[in-house]
């Protein structure tokens, strides 16, 4: 069967492909220590499954409008900006089946074939795949440990040219946890304007942040950088709410209503009885993400002075997310090598920077209990030092 030509210029997600590896593993009877995962390793809080249980007894169980149900849509635009600082109406809010989804909604209604979009390195693994899909063409702006793996407004600059439509900033940060600092934002906001580009903001960690950092939204820096700012987010990691998949997307109004039409012919609206409960996970009190945020705070601390205790390995510590993104380029392997052997000999499942950009790197997620974090790192360390 021949296939479009879009099928091929699109890779797999290699974080989905090990993670269901391990899984299969795991099912058949192997101990399997798991780091691959990004989600939450908590439950959904009570009172949110409550809401979309009554919604379910109230009959909230048929089609709605394509952008969302108005109240969840209102309760968005409320939260961007007492939380954010944004000035959102419901009009500029659309709900989606989850924040990837809204992103991919965005490409489409955005980007024209051969435009390009800027997406620092390492990146989380949708965003190029995603502008390929629309038709554009990922340019890729690499950082290093240097500057805490974030973009300098210099080699933003440099990046742009009469092609660039779009600049991708995602603070805290899927794979590496780093969090840009509201200097730093400033100064990104200053380019964005300076070259008329846009800006998309994946702020889906915005809540899980550690040692006194702060999150800034880009666009709540000024009035012209919020007339080109468009704000990615979702439930999925702040309220344990992967499964629901509840994302939104929140921009100018001709854009939302471009990205509703687009949502209108794929998937129509969002499952009607959970935009309820995301509705109450909004509205009710935010207690279970500092519960949550607090027991992430004392396992990042565990594995990364584990990684760092291992000769070979160096890591960065992160100000956020619930990722660690370690060195691993004094093993000689590249990183799908070292995640491939450390599965078969070691059963600890990890994702390879390659997935990410990074191929010295790899990416664990400590959202899993001490006990397993404990435990993999002693595997961990047993199959590093068999390297060196």
């Amino acid at each position: 069967m021949k296939l479009a030509t879009r099928v091929s210029q699109v890779s797999p997600s290699l974080t989905l492909a090990i993670d269901a590896k391990a899984k299969a593993m795991k099912a058949a009877g192997v101990d399997i220590c798991s780091f691959s995962a990004g989600e939450p390793d908590f439950n959904t809080p009570e009172h949110i499954k409550e809401a979309a249980k009554q919604a379910l007894d109230q009959g909230k169980t048929r089609y709605g409008p394509a952008a969302g149900e108005p109240g969840l849509r209102a309760a968005i635009a409320r939260k961007l900006q007492q939380d954010n600082d944004l000035c959102y109406e419901a009009e500029h809010v659309m709900v989606t089946n989850g924040g990837k989804h809204s992103l991919y909604n965005l490409m489409m209604a955005l980007i024209e074939p051969g435009d390009e979009v800027i997406i620092p390195t390492p990146f989380w693994v949708s965003y190029p795949e995603m502008v390929k899909l629309a038709g554009g063409v990922p340019v890729m702006v690499p950082t290093d440990a240097s500057s805490s793996y974030k973009v300098t407004p210099e080699r933003l600059r440099q990046a742009i040219n009469a092609k660039t439509r779009l600049f991708v900033l995602n603070s805290p940060s899927n794979p590496t946890g780093m969090v840009y600092t509201p200097a730093e934002v400033r100064a990104i906001a200053e380019v964005i304007v300076e070259k008329e580009i846009w800006v998309v903001s994946d702020e889906i960690y915005e809540k899980i942040l550690y040692d006194g950092a702060t999150h800034l939204s880009i666009g709540a820096v000024s009035a012209a950088v919020f007339e080109r700012t468009i704000i990615s987010s979702g439930f999925a990691k702040a309220y344990a709410m992967t499964g629901w998949r509840i994302g939104y997307l929140a921009g100018p109004v001709d854009l939302v209503k471009a990205a509703t039409k687009i949502q209108g012919h794929t998937t129509s609206n969002v499952c009607t009885f959970a935009q309820f409960g995301a509705i109450a996970a909004l509205e009710s009190p935010q207690d279970c993400i500092e519960t949550m945020r607090q027991a992430f705070a004392q396992r990042r601390q565990v594995m990364l002075d584990g990684l760092n205790s291992i000769p070979g390995l160096t890591c960065l510590k992160p100000d956020g997310a619930f990722y660690l993104f370690p060195d691993i380029s004094k093993t000689g392997l590249t990183s799908l090598e070292f995640c491939d052997a450390l599965l078969e000999s070691q059963q600890v499942a990890v994702i390879p920077g390659i997935a990410f950009g990074a191929d010295d790197h790899i990416r664990l997620s400590y959202a899993t209990d001490l006990a397993t974090i404990e435990k993999g790192l002693e595997r961990l360390s047993t199959f590093v030092q068999s390297r060196l």
